[in-house]
């Protein structure tokens, strides 16, 4: 047995891995046609791989303040090797990713696959779409430079004319009554702590779980409890065979003796 084989099996011994991802391994496609249309979803979630990857990459040399912002994506984009093609792959797969994204949520009503039983995933896919905006456009101010001030500033200026809680939504988009470094700071807290990306994860996973996975999931659930209770009945076995051999070997030494 090759020993990653074995790192594998010791481990599943121990948190049971195998049992867990049992019911994503059963994962019903519908037969189709193969168009492009089918294509959208996978396409944008590897392009949020890609904003991830690349993201965590320019996290690296990104100072944010209001001070060192501009001058560290300066520095990225001409001094640290590679800095330039990882902040434009970063950028690009950004844009891909919500006209991916628009597509996609395009074809579910074209296709009308947002019906029975589709609901949970519509509205978790639309949530999902709200989320990866919010964070295109807290994104957009990162750079600090004349293009993202006045971006976020309009941004900011349409949601202020919101009745009743527009100027309120307006001061708690900027951090105050104007653009300001305070503003820098929120945006880079609500990017990149791990609140969002712990609810995008769970996003994820709604809208890619359907009615089939779940009863699915409540057919196999009893065969792996099954399966744990047998397997604990093996373990239990072989120790008390290798306790009884103990005690044996130990007999057969104070009788020679």
């Amino acid at each position: 047995m090759a020993p990653l084989a074995r790192v594998r099996n010791w481990l599943d011994e121990r948190f049971g891995w195998d049992e867990l991802l049992a019911p994503l391994r059963h994962k019903t496609v519908p037969i189709h046609r193969y168009s492009y249309w089918y294509f959208l979803g996978g396409i944008t979630l590897f392009l949020f791989g890609v904003q991830v990857c690349t993201g965590i990459l320019l996290l690296l040399y990104y100072r944010p303040s209001a001070n060192e912002a501009f001058e560290s994506v300066q520095y990225l984009m001409t001094q640290v090797q590679f800095g330039w093609l990882v902040r434009s792959v970063h950028s690009w797969a950004a844009n891909l990713m919500i006209f991916t994204a628009f597509l996609h949520m395009f074809s579910v009503v074209f296709l009308r696959a947002y019906r029975k039983p589709r609901e949970l995933t519509w509205v978790s896919g639309m949530l999902l779409l709200f989320l990866a905006m919010g964070f295109g456009f807290s994104g957009y101010l990162l750079p600090w430079n004349t293009l993202a001030f006045f971006a976020t500033k309009v941004g900011t200026d349409i949601a202020g004319q919101v009745p009743f809680v527009g100027h309120r939504l307006m001061i708690f988009l900027r951090g105050g009554e104007e653009v300001t470094g305070a503003t820098l700071s929120r945006y880079i807290s609500a990017g990149k702590l791990p609140t969002p990306q712990t609810a995008t994860a769970g996003g994820m996973t709604i809208y890619q779980w359907t009615e089939e996975d779940v009863k699915r999931a409540q057919e196999l659930l009893p065969k792996i409890a099954n399966g744990r209770k047998t397997r604990h009945k093996k373990q239990s076995a072989v120790s008390n065979q290798q306790s009884a051999k103990a005690k044996a070997k130990k007999q057969r030494k104070k009788k020679k003796e």
